[in-house]
């Protein structure tokens, strides 16, 4: 596996936190299956986000990166990485992961920076890549082009400005056109309307005169208008808008760019040159308002383009950009998915990697900054020629000119990483690790990136590698607050995983994560969840310190044998039963990558079953001094099924598995070694199963009625049973061991339901608690009664909060939801206390 190489101006967040948790279990899981594992660390270089905050300090300095000069900026950003880039590895550390940190890689490393350099020149050379003038994306703010998947959308409360555009023939009558960027009519080149809209029959060859720049444009028919929305007419703008540049193509219209690239207008806005654009804006509205132009102003919500980065809006700009031509690349990715060469898990997210490569855009990989990949492209200064080379050329193949200027641009970070799975592994050298290692097995990554990185991957493995980059790709959830809501700073509720593994652990942190990764889009993490999962760190603890106490006299301990088993009591034979059990369902969850599924297994069985029922179960036989070949046995029992959990939660929770692993008898090396466990190196016998299962069944019934009838936990009671399935043969171990589990004096036979008793009901008959005695059975009745009346009250104050149509109206629906639920508790209590009013008759 290669990791998801973090940003290095990055600190460990919740999403790292996950993802790598994740990987690390996949690396641990499969070095204990006796795997060859390398799972193989590295940062990325993350162009814009590093350049800015270098550009930061700089500004604190009262300085500029044009002030130092573009080598002297690049060795400041050099200088930078080199004292705060490991910080996001050594966080990982903290949380456990792997990795083969002899391997550590870098994006702009130089055998990365070689294999970046072969990638465009031999892409160049295929006519691949291309410079073309386009309209891309711009962000004022970076002043760079991003690709698509860069810009990020949000809804915005804004206006519908209505403009009327004169008629040239008519100045007294026009169009009226709605737009939500005025300041962009001063680069209009046309209107159009639709060739059928017959409200405008017989305006085509006609022309409007442009608002304030009293420009001469032509009206046109297009059937991209929609001619339902709005007035039926739309300002063409072919330098600053997508939908407009495509239309400008089809009517060969001039392209006026009005923007300078910090976002202020250039000397194409005529009067308005140098003002910012949203000046701007306020300044063209004014000037329509006062020519008697503007028609009407209504508020309008739309989606607005921001920069990924920085957070500034970003502008349809025009400008000289370089591009990958994607379709010819694209068609291999969708084949090598469809012949199931990569799979997704889950599988939906196979149909979003499609339909992103059906419809994909040519990538727009230059970017106007200084930190990055140097696109390798020389200019010829005499006859204009480009050469794609690793170092600047001799003599010019067209001119024989020797004066050459490198492309001023760098690559888009993501160009890089989607080298990363083969170039750190040593492409373009043909080196073992490649040949062994390539393609990686599984990806573990978020949705999130799944055009940015995952499909970009596809793309450039099978074109430089002729196969998948990974066999499969492991899509998990995004981290979200206990609302469910996305997390951001800008909300305030950003939860640190450093600061949760300083107050929970390290390995409750990774539990949690796992335990609520439910391979949805995004997943709630709540307080009560890690607390949980703490809980469940101190149990197993507690329970091998509890061994521990129990092994220090020096007992010895040995794996069991073939002819131990016949001497296994009941408690042995339905531990060891389903341990193997749960080794089968938890090993396969692993394979399937189930990690909710067999976290919730590990922990039920570890707190449900071995704690509160096995060790409960063996405890005197483990401090019977009277019996050291019981308590032999028994020892061996306890911790070859404690050595099973450890292995079991080792991938999940490194540390303190480790860390118990050693406190077990024999164990020395460390359990990152130690073999996985096998469903057959546990007996397995279905009798011992079924028989416990019942034993489990009584014991609850007897303790659940001497609970909520305050018996005294230290009085023996007496039970009696009627049906066939709970005639225990005297002297058996189920007798032994409820006797001992439930403090019961004497366990008889009842043909028929004695007075003054309990009743509890279980599968094939009827247990009866014989209360005389051991309570005041009036002063109970009393007490349970005075109960029933305030839990009837309670139940009455739900109904009437159920009954409010505007409470079940207005609420959200998961507190309704939960109002229905106390009622149903309630329900259910008042029931029981119905049942030992009967029990207490007299």
């Amino acid at each position: 596996m290669v990791i998801p190489p973090p940003n290095v101006t990055g600190s460990l967040h919740m999403g790292h936190a996950l993802n790598d948790t994740l990987q690390d279990l996949i690396a641990r899981y499969k070095r204990m299956q006796g795997f060859n594992v390398l799972w193989l660390p590295g940062c990325d270089h993350a162009g814009i986000a590093t350049q800015n905050v270098v550009e930061k300090e700089l500004k604190k300095e009262g300085k500029s990166r044009h002030d130092l000069g573009r080598e002297a900026f690049v060795k400041r950003v050099w200088e930078w990485k080199e004292k705060y880039g490991s910080t996001i590895m050594r966080q990982l550390r903290r949380l456990g992961a792997s990795l083969d940190w002899t391997r550590e890689r870098f994006t702009m490393d130089a055998g990365l920076s070689r294999a970046v350099q072969q990638v465009f020149i031999s892409l160049f050379n295929e006519k691949l890549i291309y410079q073309d003038y386009y309209l891309i994306n711009w962000c004022p703010r970076c002043q760079t082009a991003l690709s698509d998947i860069e810009v990020e959308h949000k809804a915005v409360q804004g206006n519908f400005y209505h403009i009327r555009y004169p008629f040239v023939h008519d100045p007294q009558d026009g169009l009226e056109v709605a737009t939500t960027r005025p300041e962009t009519l001063l680069g209009d080149t046309a209107v159009a309307v639709h060739p059928e809209d017959d409200r405008y029959a017989g305006l085509e060859g006609k022309s409007v005169d442009l608002p304030l720049m009293h420009r001469r444009i032509p009206i046109l028919q297009d059937g991209y208008v929609d001619k339902t929305f709005g007035t039926g007419v739309v300002k063409i703008t072919p330098a600053h808008d997508f939908n407009d540049f495509q239309v400008g193509n089809r009517h060969q219209l001039q392209r006026i760019n009005i923007l300078n690239p910090d976002g202020t207008l250039n000397e194409n806005a005529g009067p308005y040159q140098g003002l910012d654009r949203f000046a701007a804006r306020k300044k063209v509205v004014a000037d329509l308002e006062a020519q008697g132009l503007l028609v009407k102003v209504e508020p309008h919500e739309h989606n607005v383009g921001h920069c990924y980065r920085c957070g500034t809006v970003v502008e349809p700009y025009y400008s000289k950009q370089w591009f990958v031509r994607m379709r010819p690349l694209a068609e291999e990715a969708l084949k090598a998915v469809a012949e199931g060469r990569t799979k997704f898990i889950p599988e939906m997210w196979r149909g979003e990697y499609e339909k992103w490569l059906n419809n994909i855009q040519d990538w727009c990989i230059s970017r106007q900054i200084w930190w990055g990949h140097r696109i390798p492209v020389y200019n010829c200064r005499n006859c204009s020629n480009q050469v794609a080379a690793a170092e600047k050329p001799g003599a010019c193949p067209r001119c024989k000119g020797t004066e050459w200027e490198q492309d001023p641009d760098v690559l888009d970070t993501w160009f890089s990483s989607a080298l990363w799975p083969f170039s750190t592994l040593g492409w373009p050298e043909k080196t073992k690790d490649l040949q062994l290692f390539y393609p990686t097995s599984v990806l573990v990554t978020s949705w999130d990136i799944l055009f940015f990185w995952v499909a970009r991957m596809m793309m450039m493995g099978l074109k430089f590698m002729g196969d998948v980059p990974f066999r499969e790709v492991y899509i998990y959830s995004l981290v979200a607050d206990e609302e469910g809501k996305k997390m951001s700073k800008s909300k305030g509720n950003v939860i640190d995983p450093l600061d949760m593994i300083d107050k929970y652990g390290t390995d409750t942190l990774r539990f949690t994560l796992t335990s609520i990764e439910t391979k949805q889009r995004y997943v709630a993490l709540t307080p009560q969840k890690l607390e949980s999962s703490r809980n469940f760190v101190n149990k197993l603890y507690n329970a091998t310190r509890f061994v521990g106490m129990a092994l220090a006299d020096g007992t010895e301990v040995k794996a069991l044998s073939k002819e131990d088993e016949p001497r296994l009591k009941l408690e042995d034979r339905w531990i060891l039963s389903r341990l193997s059990r749960v080794v089968e369902e938890v090993t396969a969850d692993y394979e399937r990558y189930r990690v909710a599924e067999f976290s919730q297994t590990l922990y039920r069985f570890v707190w449900n079953e071995f704690c509160d029922w096995y060790l409960e179960c063996v405890k005197p036989r483990l401090y019977n001094e009277g019996d050291p070949a019981g308590k032999k046995l028994a020892a061996s029992v306890v911790v070859g099924v404690l050595d099973g959990i450890l292995k079991l939660l080792h991938p999940v929770m490194p540390f303190v598995t480790e860390e118990l692993w050693r406190k077990l008898p024999g164990r020395n090396e460390t359990i990152l070694k130690a073999p996985w466990p096998k469903a057959a190196g546990y007996p397995v016998d279905p009798a011992a199963v079924a028989d416990f299962g019942f034993l489990q069944e009584v014991v609850t019934a007897v303790r659940t009625s001497r609970s909520e009838l305050n018996v005294p936990p230290a009085a023996q009671v007496k039970v009696s049973g009627s049906g066939e399935s709970v005639r225990f043969k005297p002297g058996s171990q189920q007798v032994s061991l409820l006797k001992a589990l439930c403090r019961v004096s004497e366990l008889a036979e009842a043909p028929n339901r004695p007075p003054k008793t309990a009743l509890a009901v279980v599968k094939g008959g009827e247990l009866y608690i014989h209360l005389e005695g051991l309570i005041d059975l009036k002063a109970e009745a009393a007490k349970q009664q005075k109960e029933r009346q305030k839990l009837e009250k309670y139940v009455l104050a739900i109904q009437g909060k159920l009954k409010n149509e505007q409470f079940v109206k207005n609420a959200p629906a998961e507190l309704v939801e939960a109002e229905n639920g106390k009622l149903r508790e309630t329900r259910d209590k008042i029931a029981r206390i119905d049942g030992n009013l009967k029990f207490l008759e007299i």
